[in-house]
């Protein structure tokens, strides 16, 4: 059988070109440049890049992403390692558990956004539970108080993806045959040691992927800062994607935003393969 000429995939890898590389290629280079979205754009060298890091605003946005992205990916991994080796074989309900835990994920982050707005506001649930409980002092404004309202989106994240993370750990969690644990076990070792000394090595390819993928979501996050506080109060929530799109879309400084998304996606890419290859060497020394 006479195999096809190799030229027929050129469409498909010139679209593909394209899309991933000249595209955004040619997006960077408004990064330098004062475009405001109509006419021409003129060359304005790293104005726009000294502009940002002298900016109380970009600098807090900047912080409030690394933040957000940090505790996202401990609690996101810490949660979904709990939760996997709670579901993994003993409870009876154990599937209906796992569907309950994973549906958020294939919901959409602005719905989620939005349902978690009506529990932290004023009068939302939240309050409303805290008050029938006798705890009235404890309520607040969570999303107008610049103290809570960055937390409030780092509890909304964690609730929508750490069943995504469970997922992946109960995966891995299939492929450790159960000899090595009853050979612990017989031995006498606590089940602490068991988990510290035995699973939590062997699901070390799944740590990886689950932090590579928490790192760049956590970076990204925008969905859930809009839907619930849209950067406030006193930009107490920015992050590098909010600024992005209203420096972009509200202002209509498109230079500008390109220059901050340029930062992102270098910071972006650059945690992601510092943090796959940090774990994939401790792959290789815990082998």
């Amino acid at each position: 059988m006479k195999l096809p000429p190799y030229w027929l995939a050129v469409p498909g890898i010139a679209f593909l070109v394209a899309q991933h590389f000249v595209a955004p290629l040619y997006g960077a280079w408004y990064a330098f440049t004062d475009w405001s979205g109509l006419g021409p754009a003129t060359y304005i060298g790293l104005d726009n890049f000294r502009e940002i890091f002298s900016s109380e605003v970009q600098r807090t946005a900047l912080w409030n992403t690394l933040l957000l992205a940090g505790c996202f990916v401990v609690l996101v991994n810490v949660g979904g390692i709990a939760l996997a080796l709670a579901l993994n074989r003993t409870l009876k309900s154990r599937n209906y558990l796992r569907v309950v835990f994973f549906a958020p994920v294939v919901v959409s982050s602005l719905a989620v956004g939005y349902l978690w707005r009506y529990i932290f506001t004023q009068d939302g649930a939240l309050n409303q539970i805290l008050g029938a409980v006798g705890l009235e002092s404890l309520a607040t404004t969570w999303l107008g108080d610049p103290r809570w309202a960055l937390w409030t989106v780092l509890v909304v994240m964690v609730w929508q993806f750490v069943g995504e993370a469970m997922i992946i750990y109960l995966a891995a969690l299939q492929g450790i045959g159960d000899e090595l644990e009853e050979a612990a076990l017989m031995d006498g070792a606590p089940a602490w040691r068991i988990v510290t000394s035995i699973t939590l090595p062997l699901l070390a390819p799944a740590i990886t992927i689950v932090s590579t993928l928490s790192i760049i979501r956590g970076l990204r996050v925008f969905d859930q800062v809009i839907a619930l506080t849209g950067g406030g109060p006193v930009h107490a929530t920015e992050t590098l994607s909010t600024q992005v799109y209203k420096q972009t879309f509200v202002d209509g400084r498109f230079g500008y935003g390109a220059a901050i998304a340029l930062i992102m996606t270098l910071l972006i890419a650059t945690l992601a393969i510092v943090n796959a290859v940090f774990f994939r060497r401790r792959e290789a020394r815990a082998g």
